[in-house]
């Protein structure tokens, strides 16, 4: 089938190019018209479901808008200037469509008890809030023009909180993708061309894994039109397809080569070339689409976005292996070498043994030894990963000059009370929250009993600013029939605390928010989750870090079971063996294991930080699972590569070790230098100024480079010499099956 299928390419090579160019101004003008993409965000948990509520009923959601800080060493907030300055610094942005509400402590409407709390201890700084629409809140492109707007005249403005973060954060993932971008291409392009020895062979990977980056972009833009993706998307497509595009085309171009110096004629050579490492290329990309698409079990979550993303590059990459570049070899036939290059390294010479083979026949020769140790040295690595601390990432992910972490660190230091870890406690009720006396004679106690628990410093609510929160009977009186009017911080507190069918306590506290105190003040504050008629939601920074991780774990069984039972049952299907599936899925495991340690070592534990330059702390819970879908796929598709060489040795020998020993001297270098591609792109983006990506970068590098070396060179020839034959095994009824459904596939 395959066979059949490169002949066919050749026959309509030309137009094959034509339709590949079509595309190419298809996705150009795609990306000409944009999209619209989304924060990082899980739907459906309590956390989320919370901050909704608060969008939607108050008027102000802290959660749903950004601060304007204002400062002036020459000028003090009970000047004039400074007054007219801040007053027409906000003055573009009351009217605009993405704006809720806008507040400074100058408007005539702002009580002089809130006013008192946006200004200052020394007088010279002040601050605004904005409150976004919903909207505005999901787009973060609608941020930049907002900020934009934003002149503080005689004053420094800086711009901090939720929505400057993420904006502040896609800036800085936009920047860090194409710092990423340039750093790997020219060390790309001089690994090929000292493989290749041809400016013309090595300029065919590059340009194959462009066109599909550009295709998988535009698709995932499109896709955004409809639903809603995450910036990080862009990433995935970027580091993913960069890698597994060149690396398919890689494998191509070489084996095209290789048939061509046999002294195959040129259909001849591109025929073969698609029936065996086309055929390699189709089952590596559906493995490591099989890993990415994991994340599409994380429903309603950032997580199915970026799988969805992943997906999408890789089987593009797949396809144009498989079309574009099979008709453009087909197009220059033995020109492919034009524009030689001396090489500096060279195949062995026929029937010589070269250093792979010498290097697998060494290890075959003492499995145990090597075996042993190995493991060891992988287990131990992977040690610290027992010590994994999750946590929602903040603007300490930011490079240290980015805006909305420098405004963060004014408030810290300004206005502490403001950036302190606040709890929200969200009551909805059945209706008005204070209608009947029962809830609010509930909504009291609650306050009461929050302020009560340990770790506690106060609970800021409409409770605590009644005239005497001490008194039950008067304060329960005043809120279920409110005269609010005749006591200004009670009536300021209700209008920023009671919406149509819920009350909001936050609760304030001393802990750090990832810290284990906060974490048990979440888990204490849930343990109420009847108030009178009215349900208890808890959100914030501890509770989404809970609710982030509870969702992953509880999703995380099936994706596995999907990327472990689909990845065995591919394998089974290109290989013919129940045994080298499983050898390949726990040698996949034994990789990610040492890697995953290395990561909680460096960035969480803080090692390498100068040398790295990031600020250590937990890791964002989604990492992890990102990282095993995307690297357990990339791990497979070396597995697949070589194992498939190796199988070809074996069906023409019968020799297991001899198999092993040649399938690796003929795969080796490519594997070697399709992983050194990889590392290259990677370990690129491990130099993002943003530590998310930094970790994705350092994660992927490291695991590929554990892959490609320790387990290809070690692991999996002591592994095959100790099964021996064993390797090949399968049961009858399945090999039967097998033979059934597909031997025109896998015959080519």
């Amino acid at each position: 089938m395959f066979e059949a299928w490169g002949r066919w390419v050749y026959r309509h090579r030309r137009a094959t190019l034509i339709v590949s160019a079509l595309v190419l101004v298809l996705s150009g003008l795609v990306l000409a018209r944009g999209g619209s993409f989304a924060t990082k965000a899980i739907h459906g948990i309590e956390a989320d479901d919370a901050v909704n509520l608060m969008d939607r009923e108050l008027p102000r959601s802290p959660a749903s808008g950004f601060t304007v800080v204002f400062q002036s060493a020459a000028l003090t907030t009970d000047q004039d200037a400074f007054r007219e300055a801040v007053l027409a610094a906000v003055r573009p942005l009351r009217g605009d469509p993405s704006v809720a509400s806008v507040r400074t402590p100058f408007d005539a409407d702002t009580s002089v008890f809130i006013a008192s709390g946006m200004q200052s201890l020394d007088g010279h700084a002040a601050v605004a809030e904005v409150t976004l629409r919903p909207a505005a809140v999901v787009d973060t492109s609608l941020f930049p023009p907002l900020r934009a707007r934003i002149h503080g005249g005689p004053l420094s403005v800086t711009v901090t909180g939720p929505a400057a973060f993420r904006s502040d954060l896609d800036a800085a993932l936009a920047t860090d993708l194409h710092r990423g971008e340039l750093l790997s291409a020219p060390f790309t392009f001089a690994v090929l061309l000292v493989v290749f020895g041809s400016l013309v062979a090595a300029a065919l990977p590059v340009g194959t894994g462009g066109l599909a980056v550009v295709g998988a972009v535009a698709v995932v833009t499109l896709l955004s039109r409809v639903t809603e993706v995450a910036q990080y998307a862009l990433n995935i497509v970027s580091l993913v397809g960069l890698g597994v595009a060149i690396d398919y085309s890689l494998f191509m171009v070489s084996r095209f080569r290789e048939e061509l110096a046999a002294g195959s004629a040129v259909p001849a050579a591109l025929a073969r070339t698609v029936a065996t490492a086309g055929r390699a290329v189709v089952f590596s990309g559906v493995a490591v689409a099989i890993g990415l698409g994991g994340l599409l079990f994380f429903r309603r979550s950032f997580l199915a976005s970026l799988g969805a993303a992943g997906t999408a590059v890789v089987l593009l990459s797949v396809v144009y292996a498989l079309t574009f570049l099979p008709a453009l070899l087909g197009v220059l036939g033995r020109d492919v070498d034009r524009g030689r290059v001396p090489r500096l390294a060279r195949a062995a010479a026929p029937g010589v043994e070269g250093r792979w083979h010498r290097l697998a026949t060494a290890v075959m020769r003492r499995p145990v030894r090597v075996l042993v140790p190995t493991l060891c040295l992988l287990v131990a690595a992977g040690r610290p990963f027992l010590d994994l601390e999750l946590a929602v990432p903040d603007v300490h992910i930011l490079p240290a000059q980015g805006e909305a972490r420098r405004g963060d660190a004014v408030l810290r230091e300004l206005f502490p009370d403001l950036v302190a870890t606040r709890i929200a406690v969200v009551v909805r009720f059945p209706g008005a929250p204070f209608a009947t006396r029962e809830r609010a004679a509930a909504v009291y106690d609650l306050a009461r009993d929050l302020a009560a628990m340990p770790d506690v410093r106060e609970v800021q609510s409409v409770v605590s600013a009644a005239p005497a929160p001490d008194d039950r009977d008067a304060t329960v009186a005043a809120l279920a029939a409110p005269r609010t009017d005749d006591f200004e911080p009670m009536r300021d507190a209700a209008a920023e605390s009671v919406g149509r069918s819920i009350v909001v306590l936050a609760v304030v506290t001393e802990a750090a928010p990832t810290s284990a105190a906060a974490h048990a003040l979440v888990a204490r504050i849930r343990r109420h989750r009847h108030v009178a008629d009215g349900a208890l939601l808890v959100t914030g920074q501890t509770a989404l870090d809970m609710d982030s991780t509870t969702y992953i774990a509880a999703h995380a069984p099936q994706a596995l079971a999907f990327v472990f039972g689909m990845t065995l049952v591919l394998l089974f299907a290109l290989l013919g063996s129940v045994v080298l599936p499983l050898k390949a899925v726990a040698m996949n495991l034994l990789s990610l294991t040492g890697s995953f340690g290395v990561l909680v070592w460096v960035f969480q534990q803080g090692h390498l930080r100068r040398v790295l330059h990031f600020t250590p702390g937990p890791i964002d819970p989604g990492l992890p699972v990102v990282l095993f879908c995307a690297t357990f796929g990339l791990s497979m598709d070396y597995e697949v590569l070589l194992l498939t060489r190796i199988q070809e040795e074996w069906e023409r020998t019968g020799d297991n070790t001899r198999a092993v020993a040649e399938g690796l001297e003929k795969v080796g270098p490519l594997i070697t230098s399709a992983a050194a591609i990889m590392v290259a792109v990677f370990a690129a983006f491990g130099m993002a100024d943003v530590v998310i990506l930094k970790i994705m970068g350092v994660g992927t590098a490291l695991t590929v480079a554990v892959d490609a070396t320790i387990v290809r060179t070690l692991l999996v020839p002591a592994t095959m010499r100790l099964l021996g034959h064993l390797n090949w095994w399968a049961p009858a009824p399945l090999r039967r099956l097998r033979a059934r459904f597909l031997g025109g596939f896998r015959h080519g």
